[in-house]
């Protein structure tokens, strides 16, 4: 029986073989990894060259995504397809010829905010949603034009609302629950759901104990059950993983994540020092081994294996394959 495709829609780890084998015994055939939360654009690009070193030194485990194509040929190879993205938009700083570029150098995934206000839009923390500024309208579209993926991961309601609305192309929110099973800010609500199925975008549940119920006590079952009634909501074709994995990090990347250069103090966005540290992890959830304990889990909720796939990664690849290129 041939391998199932499986895509997580959202990783952030400390890169180490020992991390990619992990990705490859879970069954992955890509995966969706962050090359940027604060940096500017020198610095994203020497994240981009300490990739290509990774590339050139794990080639046998790990090979970059460009188009879904070679997400098809990793999974073929038995090795995981690597796509970049932001998660925030300093990478192009002001300038728009920077979208280009960094879609030339394997970039394919852009978030318009992280958690603040950005150039472009408002984070899901800020007091006030102004929505898309002119500068982040311009973008969007040259992100359609090149075939960079608009993500309103961390984005606030109206600033999400209107990207969906703006973009000539889907948009996706890689890693994110809904408000209706966790009622956290990065969390989306209902309204902003059924736009994103409308327009024909995705989202990747989020295995972030902090964006869960019960948080790092949420159960599998609790899991599986908010994946149903999403999909009840969106449609089977509309959903996927993004688990928002942040494996053997230590709390200064905790702090760079949260912090940036912007202020002095923690930030603890939901205003509770609760979630100063990294959660502890679900039980049936702790590395990327343990992708196939979801497909157990969806499998006893009632899905079928065809269902199981495109939630599992089917749909990350038609997805890839729809946003990926030039329009």
């Amino acid at each position: 029986m041939s391998k199932m495709m499986m895509i997580d829609g959202l990783q952030y780890s400390h890169w180490s073989r020992r991390v990619f084998e992990q990705m490859r015994e879970g069954g992955l055939s890509a995966v969706h990894v962050t090359i940027a939360y604060h940096e500017l654009s020198r610095e994203t690009l020497q994240n981009i060259g300490q990739w290509n070193r990774l590339f050139e030194i794990h080639s046998d485990l790990i090979m970059p995504v460009h188009t879904a194509t070679d997400i098809e040929l990793a999974h073929s190879l038995n090795k995981v397809g690597i796509i970049f993205g932001f998660q925030n938009c300093s990478p192009i700083e002001d300038d728009i010829d920077l979208v280009a570029i960094f879609h030339q150098l394997g970039v394919r995934i852009m978030q318009l905010t992280y958690n603040n206000q950005s150039l472009l839009g408002a984070g899901c923390y800020e007091s006030t949603d102004a929505g898309i500024s002119r500068f982040g309208n311009v973008v969007i579209e040259e992100m359609n034009r090149v075939g960079m993926v608009i993500d309103m991961s961390h984005s606030a309601e109206e600033s999400t609302l209107q990207a969906i609305e703006l973009s000539q192309r889907p948009i996706v929110i890689s890693h994110a629950n809904p408000t209706f099973f966790e009622p956290a800010k990065r969390n989306k609500s209902n309204k902003v759901l059924s736009a994103l199925s409308e327009s024909e975008g995705l989202l990747g549940f989020s295995m972030y104990p902090f964006h869960l119920k019960n948080g790092p006590k949420c159960t599998l079952d609790e899991f599986c059950t908010m994946v149903a009634q999403t999909v009840d909501l969106m449609g089977i074709d509309r959903v996927g993983m993004g688990s928002d994995l942040c494996l053997d990090q230590p709390i200064a990347v905790l702090e760079w994540m949260r912090n940036g250069r912007w202020t002095k103090q923690m930030d603890y966005g939901e205003g509770s020092a609760s979630n100063a540290a990294w959660p502890d992890a679900l039980s049936w959830f702790e590395t990327s081994v343990d992708f196939p304990n979801i497909v157990v889990g969806l499998r006893d909720k009632g899905f079928n294996e065809l269902e199981i796939e495109k939630i599992m990664g089917r749909n990350w690849l038609d997805f890839c394959a729809a946003g990926f290129g030039p329009k």
